[in-house]
């Protein structure tokens, strides 16, 4: 299809109208594509709420030309990409991300979906449901009570108050009217002219060009739409209440008749309003201890309004000088404005945003190409900020306590992991509890590591908390710099991860272990750990499945016999024994980080390595925690000792997932929160299984999930010899250090490690693919239906018959 480059930033546009742009990033291992169309929920006629959201889901459903195993979502799955669908206010989004082979045929059935997607009443009743199991869920779910109480002072004009996440009663399929407004929504929107789309991956800029214009030239043309005038945010008709959590203070400004270049303006504003550096809002609170947390968010944006949320945590302390913490968010935002110029930290911000470039995967980079920030920003913060006045906040101020303190604030410092670090005159030798493994030829400037320390974490809880706590500071300048830092206790271990560029982590390991032998005064003052943040019950389940791996079945928050004092600290790091593994470092980077692991807490271990807690028989663990709906979580480990099981048990997993899906969730429309997936959970590897269901019982999930079981040998013969050999090769290629990205690369490496493998892990497995044959796939499915390596369940009620062994 010709095109002609008519469009700002670099784009082109298609003779359709669809706008396009290409990243060639040479360093990506996956390729993305990231496709928006101008329409959203705040476009829908009104007597049909969730209409929008109910399009994305008929999507999904396939097409006559890709239908079943062949639409988009298995695809992508048996690719081992991933995908999803958003739908926001004023406009939806479609994403993957598959390896850069797979590009083509994914994006091939992405646009074909949109252009002819199945809109027969019955794929529609069955869907349907499934938006209904989803509303249930958002209507239980606690965050999303509290988005909707922040938005209450708004204009009842507003389609910000209005519903708009559909359901089996605002969704009348049997209404002709509605079937009609259907047709009329998609017919309107879904066309070239509405539509942008992104692709970023290693391929040339000529090779993702062609694939774009062959791929999008089925999509129709069509008229752009106007956008419509918004709706005044404030007129009167909305009205406060009280917050039902006295834990979170939320700040809530509205803003209107800002400059078009906002955006920018808004997420400069975001990333240094929330930053910890001392001389801060958030710095200066958590010293007064009265804030756990700060989360700065645009909770909406369109036109020429914005609706901005100052989230604070707060503590106890904190709950009852609320008054004071609002205060002391107007005085730091009176501050920022009155700078007048932000030179320093524009520069600053340019810094970030490079370095952020240096880590983002294919679809992330596909979606900052695809809504790019405009530069300077500094011309739209003024009025920004002008806004940002308490006659806008949309719910009252709590009267402060006493006198407001009068706080000298300062501008953070410059990030000092953002400017290499000095390295070793002369190269530092290895250490024997470390293991090192090479890294991808293609992206040199990414690494991991990761420190695991084996003692007796688990009686700590408090010391946990403290350790944890006087890493928040780094992890943030961390983040900054390009790596992700990560500490958390796992069974009777401590685990940190840095991942992510490897230049800075030997300065950021050497500034952790002191923060980890001699934590700052100020964490050692904290109180009872605030009530974790509600989740969906399956994804609390699936939190706590690797302490559940190791045998930890119930963990404490505090116990109030700990001694949480220096000296408890000094002494266990007497005690534990650390091991590390460290990918992609070269010299001198290696000798640096040989530098920085030298100062650790603890003593180096004498080897490395671990061992899997052996499971056998049935047992489940009833978490009372997860309530809502029902969910089950079923891990089912594979046979230890050998790589041709873990390669059988890996290729069932690949040649299941899409199956499992399409019975539990298309077929038998159990809820929208079903998954199988193969996983190394703290060393073992195994099957995981996740269903989350509003209407049916754990013993229904649980009989489901049997009855598949009992399928699958017979579905792995229906496949055929071919089928299964190209597959395990599809796989073992994924599973190549040429095809891993560096996360997915160590986070593999450090599993086989925990798990007793050795280095050649990979290589071995690879073999292990290559030499697998169809009759041992089904032996695998065989042994996962007889629970031949146990089962293990994780659920939010108690186990349906005697077969299972309840675990304490």
């Amino acid at each position: 299809m010709p095109f002609s480059p008519a469009a700002p930033d670099n784009a082109l546009v298609l003779d359709n109208g669809l706008v396009l742009k290409v990243l060639h990033e040479p360093r990506l291992r996956k390729a993305a594509a990231f496709l928006r169309v101008e329409a959203g929920s705040h476009d829908v006629d009104p007597a049909w709420p969730g209409l929008a959201h109910f399009l994305e889901h008929l999507f999904f459903l396939g097409t006559e030309r890709y239908d079943g195993d062949q639409a988009l979502m298995a695809y992508v799955q048996r690719q081992g990409g991933q995908l999803n669908a958003s739908t926001r206010e004023r406009h939806t989004e479609f994403f993957f991300e598959v390896p850069p082979a797979a590009l083509s045929g994914a994006l091939e059935r992405l646009c074909e979906m949109l252009a002819r997607p199945r809109l027969a009443l019955g794929d529609q009743r069955r869907e349907r449901e499934v938006l209904h199991a989803e509303f249930l869920a958002w209507s239980r779910d606690a965050e999303a009570q509290h988005q909707l109480w922040l938005s209450e002072p708004l204009s009842a004009r507003h389609p910000l108050r209005a519903f708009h996440a559909g359901n089996r009663y605002s969704l009348p399929l049997g209404n002709a009217d509605f079937q009609q407004g259907l047709l009329a929504f998609y017919r309107r929107f879904y066309h070239g002219a509405q539509m942008s789309l992104c692709l970023a991956g290693p391929q040339p800029v000529e090779g993702l060009l062609a694939v774009a214009r062959r791929c999008a030239q089925v999509l129709p043309s069509g008229k752009r739409q106007p956008r419509p005038a918004p709706v005044p945010l404030l007129d009167g008709s909305g009205q406060a209440s009280a917050a039902a959590d006295p834990r979170r203070l939320n700040l809530v400004f509205a803003c209107q008749a800002l400059p078009e270049d906002s955006a920018s303006a808004l997420a400069f504003l975001t990333a240094w309003a929330a930053q910890p550096q001392p001389g801060g809002l958030l710095a200066e609170l958590q010293k007064r201890e009265w804030v756990e947390r700060l989360d700065v968010r645009v909770l909406y944006h369109y036109a020429d309004q914005a609706v901005l949320d100052f989230d604070f945590r707060l503590t106890p302390a904190g709950v009852r000088a609320a008054g004071n913490v609002a205060q002391l968010c107007l005085s730091w935002l009176e501050f920022f404005e009155a700078l007048g110029t932000w030179t320093p930290l524009e520069e600053e911000y340019a810094l970030l945003r490079k370095r952020q470039q240096l880590v983002a995967g294919a679809l992330e980079l596909a979606r900052r190409e695809a809504c790019p920030a405009s530069e300077p920003v500094t011309a739209a913060l003024g009025a920004v900020l002008a806004q940002l006045k308490p006659e806008n906040l949309l719910h009252p101020l709590p009267a402060p306590q006493g006198s407001v303190p009068q706080v000298a604030w300062r501008l953070p410092q410059r990030n000092r992991f953002l400017r290499p670090t000095r390295r070793p005159d002369q190269p530092l030798p290895d250490l024997r509890s470390v293991r090192y493994a090479q890294g991808s030829a293609s992206a040199p400037e990414e690494g991991e590591v990761f420190v695991r320390w084996r003692g007796h974490a688990s009686r700590h809880p408090g010391i946990t908390q403290v350790l944890d706590h006087s890493l928040r500071r780094l992890a943030d300048e961390a983040r900054q710099a390009g790596v992700r830092l990560t500490f958390h206790r796992l069974g009777d271990d401590w685990q940190l991860r840095l991942s992510g560029i490897a230049e800075p982590m030997p300065a950021l390991l050497e500034q952790a272990a002191l923060q980890l032998a001699n934590p700052p005064p100020e964490t050692w003052r904290l109180g009872e750990p605030p009530e974790p943040a509600a989740q969906a019950p399956i994804r609390e389940l699936l939190k706590r499945l690797p302490e559940h791996c190791l045998g930890f079945f119930n963990t404490q928050l505090r116990d109030t016999r700990e001694a949480v004092q220096a000296s408890t600290l000094a002494k266990l790091w007497g005690d534990t024994r650390w091991e590390a593994l460290a990918v992609g470092f070269r010299e001198p980077a290696r000798s640096g980080l040989n530098q920085a692991l030298r100062q650790l807490p603890g003593q180096p271990a004498s080897q490395t390595g671990g061992s899997v807690l052996p499971m056998s028989g049935r047992r489940w663990s009833h978490l009372p925690g997860a309530t809502g709906e029902h969910a089950l979580l079923l891990f089912c480990p594979a046979p230890q000792g050998s790589l041709a099981d873990e390669a059988a048990w890996r290729l069932l997993a690949h040649l299941a997932q899409t199956a499992f899906y399409q019975r539990m969730r298309v077929e038998l429309q159990l809820g929208y929160a079903v998954f199988a997936s193969f996983r190394q959970i703290s060393g073992s590897a195994g099957l995981v299984f996740g269903v989350q269901s509003p209407g049916t019982a754990l013993s229904g999930i649980l009989g489901h999930m049997e009855q598949f079981f009992e399928q699958l040998p017979r579905l792995i013969n229906n496949l055929g010899t071919s089928t299964v050999l190209s597959q395990a090769q599809s796989l073992a290629t994924r599973l190549s250090r040429d095809e891993l990205d560096t996360p997915q690369l160590g986070e593999t490496l450090w599993q086989a490690g925990l798990g007793g493998k050795g280095p050649d892990y990979l290589e071995a497995l690879q073999a292990a693919l290559a030499a697998l044959r169809p009759q041992h796939v089904a032996e695998a499915a065989r042994r996962l239906q007889q629970a031949s390596s146990g089962w293990l369940a994780l659920a939010n009620g108690p186990a349906p018959d005697d077969r299972w062994q309840a675990v304490r």
